[in-house]
């Protein structure tokens, strides 16, 4: 799948970004990463609301192998196949994708580094200085 190609596919969706991601390309809309489109096909963000309409489609979740094993990646499953024929279902899909994508993000709460360096600070015992006697 090339640029082009997916600006045509998620034509009834909207303006997207395509940005180089992995072995393809990174889907977002309005600075949300929502879809994924790589070597192994076109992948949907999902999550707990989403899964069952890709399980009802027989559709399956990324993964890709490493030497030691296959890594299942449940957050992104694959398109299914008739929806490249039917642009406006695959703007429903592509919607509800990226709603799971803003769910995805709500949940993360942000980081505080300040905050946790702080409290390590406040863990250890101060240094006791120690007399130095010059000669």
């Amino acid at each position: 799948m090339d640029r082009e190609f997916l600006i045509d596919l998620f034509a009834d969706f909207g303006p997207v970004a395509i940005r180089k991601m992995f072995s393809g390309y990174g889907i977002s809309a309005d600075g949300i990463n929502f879809a994924l489109a790589l070597r192994a096909g076109l992948f949907f963000r999902a999550d707990e609301v989403t899964i069952p309409d890709f399980e009802a489609e027989g559709s399956k979740p990324f993964q890709y192998s490493t030497r030691a094993k296959t890594v299942l990646v449940n957050s992104y499953w694959e398109l299914p196949a008739r929806l490249f024929d039917d642009s406006e279902e695959l703007a429903q899909w592509a919607r509800a994708a990226l709603a799971a994508a803003q769910r995805a993000k709500v949940k993360k709460r942000p980081k505080k580094k300040a905050t946790a360096k702080k409290a390590v600070a406040q863990k250890r015992p101060a240094k006791k200085a120690t007399k130095r006697t010059v000669r």
